[in-house]
């Protein structure tokens, strides 16, 4: 039986979970108020104040960290890999203390694994970060050759569900042909053959359905005058496609709860028509992602918060049901998750890969 620590950390918090196998023995969120934060220059900088934070947490549940056996931690943004559980090396912390992939808080996920796990003698890994790219060749292709596509996405919770699901029918991932659907802040829809994830819409500033926050794909002429309009800085471009786009734009809330609410309970025709229209399009991702490949789609999996919504699971199966069945595995549990892909590395099913 392995026991191990996971860290997952965000811009305002860091969450643990100490797990036995796959069993959650107990969890913990250790908020950052916006004044401890702000004394950081850099994410990086952060590292020790998280650090003594989690140390002490330990030290308070009288949990001894030499009893752990891997230190696992939230990938951040790598240079693209493709999926896997990955060794936490000096390599890939450079990248991260570098911010080579850019600034999130997910960086120091790999860092405080390294050195925790190197101070106990224990292995240290991150599993699925974002930048996981699987992509065929052909999906990488825009229309602009200076703007190729590209794989960003929620792989750790897509990974996840899929291989649940394989595991659930008795098969093997690698022998199915799924689509998965995850619907949260940011919206993303995969097409998953041979284990691997070959086209993806990108769920942060790229393409695809809008989202409770992001804008997703809109009417490029149409942005370039916008752009260049004189009204409009690049960082209040940047905040009406990320942060203040889809949901938030229309109705000025980023929460899908309180959408459906508007649209379904208190009669707000905007909100229903908005919230249809995120329906509809997800639905037309569903479908694109269907002809990828090329109609052979053995099951579509709904995950994310806004799967738990009745109304939007069932509108979307009611659009998408004629090209394969659909599971729905609502929320995603990202410990979990990240327990999984070093379970899967210490119990001999996969090697560790090395970034």
């Amino acid at each position: 039986m392995a026991k191990l620590l996971i860290i997952n950390p965000g811009s305002t918090s860091t969450k643990l979970g100490v797990f036995e196998d796959e069993t959650l023995l107990f969890d913990e969120t250790l908020r950052h108020s916006t004044e401890e934060i702000a004394q950081f220059d850099k994410i990086v900088d952060q590292k020790d104040f998280r650090k003594k934070m989690i140390l002490d947490f330990l030290a308070a549940k009288n949990e001894d960290i030499k009893t752990f056996d891997a230190i696992v931690g939230r990938g951040g943004l790598l240079k693209p890999i493709p999926s896997g559980t990955y060794a936490v090396t000096d390599s890939l912390v450079y990248d991260l203390v570098t911010a080579r992939g850019g600034e999130h808080a997910s960086n120091l996920g790999g860092i405080l694994a390294k050195e925790i796990g190197d101070e106990i003698g224990k292995p240290s890994y991150i599993v699925d970060p974002v930048v996981v790219d699987e992509l065929q060749d052909i999906a990488r292709i825009s229309g602009v050759p200076e703007l190729p596509r590209v794989s960003i996405f929620h792989a750790l919770n897509q990974k996840a569900v899929a291989k649940r699901y394989a595991k659930e029918t008795g098969k093997k991932y690698e022998d199915l042909n799924l689509i998965v659907v995850h619907m949260g802040g940011g919206v993303s829809v995969g097409a998953h053959t041979d284990g691997k994830v070959v086209d993806v819409f990108n769920a942060l500033s790229g393409d695809g359905a809008f989202s409770p926050e992001r804008a997703g794909a809109v009417p490029p002429g149409a942005l370039v005058d916008m752009c260049f309009s004189g009204k409009y800085t690049q960082k209040e471009i940047m905040k009406k496609l990320i942060g203040n786009g889809g949901f938030n734009a229309y109705l000025g809330t980023n929460d899908a709860r309180e959408v459906a609410k508007m649209a379904l309970e208190e009669g707000n025709e905007n909100a229903k028509t908005v919230f249809d229209a995120f329906i509809c399009q997800v639905s037309k991702d569903i479908g694109a992602q269907a002809a990828v490949l090329r109609g052979k789609v053995d099951q579509i999996i709904l995950t994310g918060g806004i799967a738990y919504g009745k109304y939007v699971t069932e509108e979307i199966i009611d659009r998408v049901k004629f090209i394969a069945p659909v599971t729905v595995y609502a929320g995603e549990d990202e410990l979990l998750a990240l327990a999984q892909g070093a379970l899967r590395v210490l119990n001999g099913e996969e090697e560790a890969k090395e970034y």
